[in-house]
C-alpha cells in the first residue's frame, strides 16, 4: 500500500505533508504534490497534515478520484 494525493491538492500545493514525511517521498509536480510509491513507508504521517484532505491510502481513494492512482504512477514512470 502507498498513499495517493487526489484532486483537492490541485493548484493548492500546501507543503504541510512534505514537512512531516520522515522519508522525503513527497515531490512537487506542476499541478500538485505526488507520493513516490517505492519510497513511501506507509507511515501515514502525511494524511492528517493535509489541510484539504487530499491524501488517501491507495485502497481508500474515493471513487470519483481513482484516476489519481494512475496519474501518480505515470508521474513517476516518466
Amino acid at each position: 500500500m502507498t498513499y495517493i494525493i487526489a484532486e483537492p491538492c490541485l493548484n493548492t500545493k500546501d507543503a504541510s505533508c512534505v514537512e512531516v514525511c520522515p522519508v522525503d517521498c513527497i515531490y512537487e509536480g506542476d499541478d500538485q504534490f505526488y507520493i513516490h510509491p517505492d519510497e513511501c513507508i506507509d507511515c501515514g504521517a502525511c494524511e492528517p497534515e493535509c489541510p484539504v484532505q487530499a491524501i488517501f491510502p491507495d485502497m481508500d481513494v474515493p471513487p470519483e478520484w481513482t484516476n489519481y492512482i494512475e496519474k501518480n504512477r505515470v508521474h513517476f514512470d516518466t
